[in-house]
């Protein structure tokens, strides 16, 4: 297992400290702002050369072009799915493994509020659905769940045979919150079934999920290593979110990775059971004191003292199954 980071996309402080953490990959966004199509092969090219000069390994690129034509089936999607079939093709070119994305229609990743208190005073999100459900539909109405698993088939059948050729895994990132409707958004990525159903539509180990495992612990009726092994005995995990939460789809917060209801220790060490030599990185941290909320989930004290445990639990469970690999010599 790798740590990995999600910091930005240029070398700053947090970089350093990443670096002097043991931190080696990291997962960037695609390089808006640097070209008029980062997907393509040269802004990401320049991207690659940067962590590669800075000594980190670039394992994942955690966003995607334009696809909300895609996930609602509109006119213009074939130019969407093109896009996204460059940007595979140029991480293929310059070597960077993984792309998470997701299929959430509209509205990205949802909270009703970012600034709880949590254990010591510290900042968490948290989702309640009865405040989500005042703010009625959005601009596109009423979006059933059989049309969004129309346009995933779509899409997926479409990309799947680019991402094998270019040799780039597509994680597929869950539902958050993993509840539909959502203003009338229908949410199909938001329990096993729907992932099963996604990973049997194209059987390929390119096609897999981003196991992004506070979305896993919210789904109604989950057991996390239960869910690791399903997924990972198919081969189908090649990015691992690690995170927490306190209660379930309709109403949860975020918590510390230690302060949560999910054993985490079991998790990690199913993650080691199914042989996962992936990238794995801290997810939506508490902002701590001394951090500003201005990004909230994403402050770097939290994913100091998140690094640190997370690799405080892998070298524990390495001391575990050593004795066991020295009895088999």
């Amino acid at each position: 297992m790798r740590l990995a980071v999600v910091i930005g996309n240029h070398p700053d402080d947090r970089w350093k400290l990443a670096s002097q953490l043991g931190v080696t990959d990291l997962v960037c966004g695609l390089p808006y702002g640097e070209a008029s199509a980062p997907w393509e092969y040269a802004p990401m090219k320049k991207l690659k050369q940067r962590v590669d000069k800075a000594g980190f390994k670039l394992s994942v690129i955690e966003s995607s072009p334009p696809m909300d034509k895609i996930r609602l089936g509109l006119a213009g999607r074939d130019e969407e799915i093109e896009y996204f079939c460059t940007m595979l093709r140029s991480m293929g070119k310059v070597g960077i493994p993984i792309v998470c994305y997701n299929f959430m229609a509209v509205l990205n990743w949802l909270r009703t509020a970012v600034d709880v208190p949590g254990r010591g005073g510290a900042l968490v999100t948290a989702y309640d659905h009865r405040v989500m459900e005042r703010k009625g539909l959005t601009e596109a109405g009423i979006v059933p769940e059989k049309r969004l698993w129309a346009n995933f088939e779509y899409f997926i059948r479409s990309v799947a045979p680019v991402a094998e050729k270019a040799k780039v895994l597509l994680a597929l990132h869950p539902d958050d919150p993993p509840l539909s409707p959502i203003r009338g958004l229908g949410r199909i990525f938001r329990n096993i079934e729907g992932f099963q159903r996604a990973m049997d539509m194209v059987k390929s180990e390119n096609n897999g999920i981003t196991f992004c495992q506070g979305n896993f612990a919210a789904m109604y009726g989950v057991d996390i290593p239960q869910a690791i092994r399903h997924f990972g005995k198919q081969g189908r995990i090649h990015f691992v979110h690690f995170r927490d939460v306190r209660g379930k789809a309709r109403k949860f917060v975020e918590t510390f990775h230690d302060n949560g209801p999910t054993d985490m220790f079991e998790a990690m060490k199913t993650y080691k059971e199914i042989g996962f030599k992936g990238p794995m990185r801290p997810d939506h941290v508490p902002t701590m004191q001394g951090d500003a909320n201005d990004s909230p989930g994403y402050t770097m004290r939290g994913r100091l003292y998140a690094i640190g445990y997370m690799r405080g639990l892998i070298e524990a469970i390495e001391k575990m199954s050593a004795p066991a690999r020295k009895r088999r010599k």
